[in-house]
């Protein structure tokens, strides 16, 4: 499915649908370039999940848990990741086959150890559609 957004706001709504129909267990990767719009999205996401709490990127800690939602929430940045052995310590697969939702950034680092099922978020930049236009692809893989 592609999604055509252009404002932040409409990026916001789109990553709050998600989130209200997120559910137990659900794992979703997103992508794209610095700057292309994934925290807003992910901030929407949260809202989604009825997260009360401000949401930050967690580009120096790996992993952000939100527990005050609907379902618990768990936010990766793994940008920063010098071996994919770092998840192990970080208890990454008790988060993913956990209960709650999980959302990695830059997942496409640690493609060897996600779960088959998940749903993948592409994020694209088209400047000569407009600066904030976004291109958001959404797939499944099972």
């Amino acid at each position: 499915m592609i999604i055509e957004t252009t404002s932040e706001k409409e990026t916001f709504e789109l990553g709050k649908r998600l989130g209200q129909q997120a559910t137990p267990g659900d794992v979703y990767t997103l992508e794209g370039d610095l700057g292309v719009g994934k925290t807003i999205f992910t901030k929407g996401f949260a809202e989604g999940l009825e997260i009360k709490e401000a949401i930050s990127s967690p580009t120096f800690t790996i992993v952000q848990v939100y527990e005050d939602g609907r379902l618990p929430f768990y936010h990766f940045d793994v940008y920063r990741i010098g071996d994919v052995e770092e998840m192990d310590e970080i208890g990454f697969e008790d988060y993913v086959y956990g209960q709650g939702v999980s959302m990695i950034e830059w997942a496409n680092l640690i493609e060897e150890i996600l779960p088959e099922n998940r749903r993948n978020i592409l994020i694209e930049k088209d400047l000569e559609k407009g600066f904030d236009y976004r291109k958001i692809t959404i797939d499944d893989e099972v």
